[in-house]
């Protein structure tokens, strides 16, 4: 077996195309551009790459977006007071900050202090918490670029076993709350789950967001399953790997995401549907319906 490979690149392609002949629709009829606030603190060298990433993202698509820099000695003060300004410009519709935060902030204080209606990465602890209930208004960008793989894949979801490797606040959690969401059966494992290839191998749908390279081997893999790679770790010789072993696995599996080029592409993506989706929310709020409603999750009936 040699598994259909899950390009987040074309997929993401498909997914941007559309959002951004809502940008034109938007800007054409109401004349609001939607707008995209970066908040980057410190200079590490990832975290800068990953927003130009997003900025490079935004102008591709017609978003409007600015990026405001912190030294990483900022206080903290100086950091919410520049939320709170965000919060209450009409003009920026999303606010991102950029994460990991140095460690004198409070990452939980930090993100709860961004307006919920401009949450576009999801983390605030209203859309974590709508999760549960189906009522969050920003799905955070990862998970949510993962069932959007899925559903442009025709990956049936209901009633299958998923296995989830990774527990963190950013992917697992959400993950598994959005994978119930549709009605699958969800195991979630973590650094100390004993014996982990015993729910691997149960696993329709396997996700891994570990931050280990290779952890999965072909042997913890059920045939035919499908394989969501979420990991990125570079190797001393510089090489880009994910969590799982990518050519092995990929002679079981029946789908699997590549890395890079799987979900990474993706998780950008769905930032911008997000920033898209508070612009229109926003005009809705304060001009009334203007637009027909464009669910985020029907842009995978595009491609």
């Amino acid at each position: 077996m040699s598994a259909r490979i899950l390009d987040g690149r074309v997929i993401g392609k498909a997914i941007r195309n559309r959002t951004r002949l809502e940008v034109d629709d938007l800007v054409r009829i109401t004349g609001v551009v939607p707008g995209l606030a970066v908040i980057l603190i410190g200079d590490d060298p990832a975290s800068r790459i990953y927003v130009a990433n997003k900025i490079r993202a935004c102008t591709d698509v017609g978003i409007r977006s600015s990026m405001i820099e912190y030294p990483k000695d900022v206080p903290a003060d100086t950091l919410i007071d520049a939320i709170e300004r965000l919060n209450d410009d009409p003009a920026t519709h999303g606010i991102l900050v950029q994460l990991p935060l140095p460690p004198h902030h409070d990452v939980r204080a930090v993100l709860h202090a961004i307006s919920v209606e401009k949450d576009v990465d999801g983390f605030h602890l209203y859309n974590v918490g709508g999760l549960v209930v189906g009522d969050t208004i920003f799905s955070p960008c990862t998970p949510f670029g993962v069932m959007n793989i899925l559903d442009h894949a025709r990956i049936p979801i209901e009633g299958r076993n998923v296995t989830i490797v990774g527990a963190s606040n950013i992917v697992g959690k959400p993950m598994a709350l959005m994978m119930m969401r549709r009605d699958a059966t969800v195991a979630v494992c973590h650094a100390k789950t004993r014996d982990l290839a015993q729910y691997t191998i149960l696993a329709d749908i396997l996700v891994v967001a570990a931050g280990v390279p290779n952890l999965i081997l072909p042997q913890m893999v059920r045939t035919g399953a499908v394989v969501i790679d979420v990991g990125i770790n570079r190797l001393p010789d510089g090489r880009l790997v994910g969590d799982v072993d990518f050519e092995g696995v990929s002679r079981k599996a029946s789908c699997i995401t590549p890395v890079p080029g799987g979900v990474g592409p993706m998780t950008v993506t769905m930032l911008l549907v997000n920033t898209m989706s508070a612009a229109r929310r926003f005009v809705e709020r304060t001009r009334g319906p203007i637009l027909t409603p464009v669910h985020p999750q029907d842009i995978t009936q595009l491609a």
